[in-house]
């Protein structure tokens, strides 16, 4: 999963944003104010930062400073700011990008895959290593064949060929021939949970397979 760190004051464009990045399976911390995003840097790991320049406390530019001196992490600079003296003075200060508000988010992602190839930094938990050999109904997962049962293949490979996209409960009752929707969903959450052992690292704290609250599921495959 790509981390990001957002730190944005605006509360219409960051609620844009989160549902956006929730479609494409990234994982989104949103703070207000400078020092904020600098305590979390000094204590957990992101793959990139998203930067605006207009904020309370300092300057976005400043703030690009030290988190430069503080972090390899790569900084897109998203700012409606679009003065070429700022832009240039981003880039002397360590920010990979920079991204003149409005733009459309796909753009933002297309830069954010585009700088993390850049860096080598991609993020740990790509799912590249998901084989599917339909003809043999087999899957592999880092060069390991997964034992799955005929209703677990069947689920799993939905949410292979619907990668980042929400599946409801009732979409994989109705393409399963062993489950009625009547009855399905206690036994769709019992398959999902017996897959997540197969897949997750913490099953417990699921990175790929993701629970969508009321709806279904989300499998967070990255390309």
């Amino acid at each position: 999963m790509i981390r990001i760190l957002m730190v944005e004051d605006d509360e219409i464009i960051t609620e844009y944003l989160q549902k956006f990045f929730d479609t494409c399976g990234y994982g989104l911390t949103h703070v207000t104010r400078p020092s904020q995003a600098l305590n979390y840097i000094k204590k957990e790991n992101f793959d990139i930062i998203l930067l605006d320049l207009t904020l309370p406390e300092v300057d976005g530019l400043v703030l690009c400073k030290q988190l430069n001196s503080l972090t390899t992490t790569p900084i897109i600079i998203s700012s409606a700011r679009s003065d070429i003296n700022d832009k240039l003075v981003a880039l002397e200060y360590g920010a990979d990008d920079y991204l003149a508000k409005p733009y459309d988010p796909r753009e933002l992602e297309a830069r954010i895959k585009a700088v993390l190839k850049r860096t080598g930094k991609i993020a740990k938990d790509e799912n590249a290593a998901f084989i599917m050999d339909e003809e043999s109904s087999q899957i592999v997962h880092n060069n390991r064949a997964l034992e799955l049962t005929p209703a677990e293949y069947q689920i799993l490979r939905i949410f292979l060929q619907n990668p980042n996209r929400t599946v409801s409960r009732a979409d994989i009752a109705n393409s399963i021939d062993s489950i009625r929707f009547e009855s399905g969903v206690e036994s769709i959450n019992v398959l999902i949970g017996r897959i997540r052992k197969k897949i997750e690292k913490e099953p417990n704290k699921p990175e790929l397979l993701k629970t969508i609250r009321g709806i279904g599921y989300r499998f967070a495959y990255k390309i």
